[in-house]
């Protein structure tokens, strides 16, 4: 589905309090990022917050659960986000604290991937002549 320019519009200026907030398209929907770091994403008409142990519960309590997607060999998969409940639009300051959350999920779970090393050429080897 594709997302609206007035929704990433809105969900842009709901999260203005967090800093210069971005949307990208991608894959029929929309990244959401502050500073370069993806912390949600639009589906739809829906906004999704990235979720990790410390804030999974806050969604479930709501009902809520993980972005879905039909996968093509069959199925369906999940994602580390969720549904925002609908009520948080009407309270702002609890919306930025959610994504206060989602923040620090996304940089705990940078922190957690290994560094990736450029790969250096291999040293050509150079055949010593005996003395």
């Amino acid at each position: 589905m594709a997302v609206s320019s007035e929704y990433k519009a809105f969900v842009a200026e709901q999260l203005e309090p967090l800093g210069s907030v971005t949307t990208r398209n991608m894959f029929g929907g929309a990244g959401v990022y502050l500073d370069g770091l993806m912390f949600g994403l639009i589906a739809g008409e829906t906004l999704y917050f990235k979720v990790d142990d410390r804030n999974r519960a806050d969604y479930e309590e709501e009902g809520l659960g993980p972005f879905t997607v039909q996968l093509t060999r069959g199925g369906t998969g999940s994602f580390s986000y969720y549904e925002v409940p609908e009520r948080l639009y009407d309270d702002p300051d609890e919306l930025v604290q959610w994504a206060r959350k989602a923040l620090d999920a996304t940089l705990a779970a940078k922190a957690a991937k290994p560094v990736k090393r450029k790969r250096t050429p291999a040293r050509k080897k150079t055949a010593r002549l005996g003395t």
